[in-house]
C-alpha cells in the first residue's frame, strides 16, 4: 500500500455521446469544467461502452470485466446481481470512505455492492412504487404541489423518459436531479471522515431523456444551427419527415425544427450537468482537497440522437457507443499534462485504473486494464482492439457485435449476418459502409477473421472456429465464466 494515497472522484453521465463536448470538437456546446479536466489531465477519444445500454455497461464500469465475463451482454431490468467484486467494495476494503450519489440502476434496489452509503436516485420518476433519495427530497422541498403530481413530481412536464421530445423543464434549475446530486457530494466534502480518502461516485442521470433541461440552458442552444444529424448510405431509409411517430421510438425521422428542439436540449442537459461539475471542482479547491483527489469522468453509453436515423441506444455506431472518458491526476502523482490517447479503451478499464490508482492489486477476473501508465505519458503494449457488443432489444434493435482499434471499426450483427466496416479516420461519422464496396474485401475478410477468433469460444455457438454463424441466440444473460 503507497505512503500517499489519493481522494478518487468517479463522475458518469447517462447516454452522453463521445462527440458532445467542446474538447471533443463540438461547434456549440459549452462544457467548459470537462474541457479543463481533459486539457490538462488526459483525454481519450476512442472510448467506447463495450454493451452500450444502462445496466450492462455499470456492470462493466464497476467490476472490470467485459460483458461476456460479468454475465450480462443486453439490456436487462430486475436481474440479481452477485459479482466476485466491485470496485466500491475493493476500494472500501482498502480504507477508503465509500459514497454513491445519483444512478446505480442495479437490482436488488438499494444493495450497496461494496459502498458503504447510497445517496440512491436511480430515476426522476418512481421504478414501480419505488421510490428514490431525490424524489423524497424533490417532494419534501415543498415546491412542488404533490396534490398535482404525486409521485411522478419531477415528471411533471409530460415528457417520457425515452422520448425524443425536446423542451425546457419546469422545474427551476436548483430543483433538477443534476443540482440535487452536486449538492448531495459538497454536504459529503463537509461531513467526511478527514483521516481516511475517500471514493466518491457521482452518477448523474442526464443527458439520457427525458430532453427536459432547465430554461436558461434550453434557450442557450434552441435557436442556434445545430449540426444536423448524418445519415450514411447503408442507413434505414425515409421517404421524409413522418409525424405520428412514436414518441419512444427507436427508428425515426423528424422534421428540421423537431430535431433542433432535440439536440437543442440534449446541449442544454450536458452543459447543466456541466455546469454542476464546476459546483463539485470548486468545492474541493476551497477545502483544500483538489490536487489530493484523482477524477475520471466518462458515460454508460452514448445516443444515437437521429444519426443514421436512428434514437437511443444499443448499437454498436459511434453514436452509441462511443463515450467520453477523461481523467485528471494529482500534481504529486507526476501525470503527463494534455495527454491525448487514440488507443481503443473501454469502461472495463475504469475500476483497474482506481485501483492502480490507490495501489491495490486487481482482481484475476478483470479483463480491463489500467489507464495509469499511458496518463504519466509512458509508453505501453496495448490491446489490438477492443471487443462490444448488445444483444437484440427494444423490438427492433438487431443485436451486433464489434471490433474496433480506434482507426476502424467492424460490426457483425448476430441474426442476419450482415456485416459493416468502417475507416473511422476519413469516415468518422460511418456514412460509408465498406462492406458495399468489392475493393475492401481483403480488409473485410481480416477483421471477419478477427470476430471468428473473438467468439470461438461463446457459449452462443457464434463462431466454430473458422466462420461466423448467424441465427445463433443472443440473449442478454451468459452463463459466468468461473
Amino acid at each position: 500500500m503507497p505512503d500517499r494515497r489519493p481522494n478518487i472522484l468517479l463522475i458518469t453521465t447517462d447516454q452522453q455521446r463521445g462527440d458532445h463536448l467542446g474538447i471533443a470538437g463540438h461547434p456549440f456546446l459549452q462544457t467548459p469544467n470537462l474541457d479543463y479536466l481533459a486539457r490538462s489531465g488526459s483525454y481519450f477519444p476512442r472510448a467506447y461502452s463495450e454493451c452500450p445500454s444502462c445496466v450492462p455497461a455499470r456492470r462493466t464500469l464497476l467490476t472490470g470485466m467485459s460483458p461476456v465475463t460479468q454475465g450480462m451482454v443486453g439490456y436487462k431490468d430486475y436481474e440479481p446481481w452477485n459479482p466476485p467484486h466491485t470496485l466500491a467494495g475493493l476500494l472500501s476494503d482498502a480504507g477508503y470512505q465509500s459514497e454513491l450519489i445519483g444512478k446505480l440502476h442495479l437490482f436488488p434496489y438499494r444493495k450497496r455492492y461494496g459502498f458503504e452509503r447510497l445517496r440512491w436516485a436511480d430515476a426522476t420518476h418512481p421504478w414501480g412504487n419505488v421510490t428514490n433519495d431525490y424524489l423524497d427530497w424533490l417532494r419534501n422541498s415543498g415546491a412542488v404541489p404533490l396534490e398535482a403530481f404525486g409521485l411522478n413530481a419531477a415528471l411533471g412536464h409530460g415528457v417520457s423518459v425515452n422520448s425524443w421530445v425536446g423542451r425546457p423543464n419546469f422545474l427551476p434549475e436548483h430543483l433538477t436531479h443534476s443540482f440535487w446530486c452536486a449538492s448531495q457530494a459538497i454536504d459529503f466534502f463537509q461531513r467526511r471522515d478527514p483521516e481516511s480518502p475517500f471514493f466518491m461516485y457521482i452518477s448523474f442521470i442526464d443527458p439520457h431523456p427525458p430532453l427536459t433541461p432547465p430554461q436558461a440552458h434550453y434557450d442557450r442552444y434552441v435557436n442556434l444551427p445545430l449540426p444536423a444529424p448524418v445519415v450514411g448510405d447503408w442507413a434505414p431509409k425515409f421517404d421524409g419527415p413522418e409525424k405520428g411517430l412514436d414518441p419512444n421510438a427507436s427508428i425515426l425521422s423528424l422534421d428540421a425544427q423537431t430535431m433542433r428542439y432535440c439536440r437543442a436540449a440534449y446541449c442544454g442537459l450536458i452543459n447543466h450537468v456541466d455546469d454542476q461539475i464546476g459546483r463539485v471542482l470548486d468545492a474541493l479547491a476551497r477545502s483544500g482537497m483538489l490536487d489530493d483527489t484523482f477524477v475520471l469522468f466518462s458515460s454508460d453509453h452514448g445516443e444515437m440522437l437521429g444519426d443514421h436515423n436512428l434514437f437511443r441506444k444499443c448499437h454498436a455506431y459511434e453514436g452509441s457507443a462511443r463515450v467520453p472518458m477523461l481523467a485528471k491526476a494529482p500534481s504529486w502523482m507526476k501525470p503527463t499534462s494534455s495527454v491525448k490517447s487514440s488507443l481503443p479503451v473501454g469502461l472495463q478499464d475504469i475500476a483497474p485504473t482506481l485501483l492502480d490508482v490507490a495501489g491495490i492489486s486487481q482482481p484475476s477476473a478483470m479483463t480491463g486494464r489500467s489507464l495509469l501508465p499511458l496518463i504519466r505519458g509512458e509508453s505501453v503494449t496495448w490491446r489490438d482492439a477492443l471487443h462490444g457488443e448488445h444483444s437484440p432489444c427494444y423490438g427492433g434493435i438487431e443485436g451486433n457485435q464489434y471490433l474496433t482499434d480506434g482507426t476502424h471499426k467492424y460490426i457483425w450483427h448476430t441474426t442476419t449476418g450482415r456485416e459493416q466496416l468502417f475507416n473511422l479516420v476519413d469516415d468518422p461519422d460511418e456514412l460509408h459502409d465498406m462492406a458495399r464496396v468489392k475493393a475492401s474485401e481483403p480488409a473485410l475478410l481480416k477483421w471477419r477473421q478477427r470476430m471468428i477468433q473473438q467468439l470461438s469460444d461463446r457459449p452462443e455457438g457464434f463462431s466454430d472456429g473458422q466462420r461466423l454463424i448467424p441465427g445463433r441466440p443472443h440473449t442478454p444473460m451468459v452463463p459466468v465464466r468461473v
